[in-house]
C-alpha cells in the first residue's frame, strides 16, 4: 500500500473572489511523505520566481510562474509522467483517506507559504524556506 497525499495550490493573491481560492488539488497515489513528496515538491517549488505579470528576466537558474494558475499546471506538468501515480481531483485541502495533505499559498507579495497535514493534524506551517528544512528531517 502507497502513502498518499494531496497537494492543493491556494491563491491568496487577487481580490474579488478568488482570495483564498483552491485552484487545483493533485493526487499521488504513493510516496506522498515529506521525505519524498516534500522535498521533491519543495526542490520544484525553490526552482520558481513568482510574479504577476511577465516582464525581464526570471533570476538566474529560475523560471517565472505567473500567478497561482501558472505555478499549478506547471507543477501538474512536472509531477505527471505517464499513466498512473498523479491524478487531478476536485481542489480541497481536507484529507480523505490520504495520509498527508500540502497547501502551497501564492500569497500578495509574491512568495510561498506551505502547511503539511497528516492524520494527526497540521505537522508544519510556514515558509517555503522552513518546509525544504522540515522535509529534509522527516523520516
Amino acid at each position: 500500500m502507497g502513502t498518499r497525499s494531496i497537494t492543493t495550490i491556494i491563491d491568496h493573491q487577487f481580490g474579488k473572489g478568488a482570495k483564498n481560492a483552491k485552484i487545483c488539488t493533485m493526487y499521488r497515489q504513493y510516496d506522498g511523505y515529506p521525505s519524498c513528496h516534500g522535498v521533491q515538491l519543495h526542490t520544484f517549488l525553490a526552482k520558481r520566481a513568482l510574479c504577476n505579470g511577465l516582464g525581464g528576466k526570471p533570476p538566474t537558474g529560475k523560471v517565472w510562474a505567473n500567478g497561482a494558475g501558472c505555478l499549478a499546471a506547471q507543477m501538474v506538468r512536472h509531477f505527471k509522467d505517464g499513466p498512473g501515480g498523479i491524478y487531478m481531483t476536485a481542489p480541497r485541502t481536507k484529507l480523505d483517506d490520504e495520509d498527508y495533505g500540502y497547501e502551497v499559498t501564492f500569497n500578495e507579495d509574491m512568495t510561498l507559504t506551505v502547511v503539511v497535514r497528516s492524520y494527526r493534524g497540521k505537522i508544519f506551517g510556514g515558509s517555503l524556506e522552513a518546509f525544504g528544512v522540515f522535509c529534509s528531517k522527516e523520516d
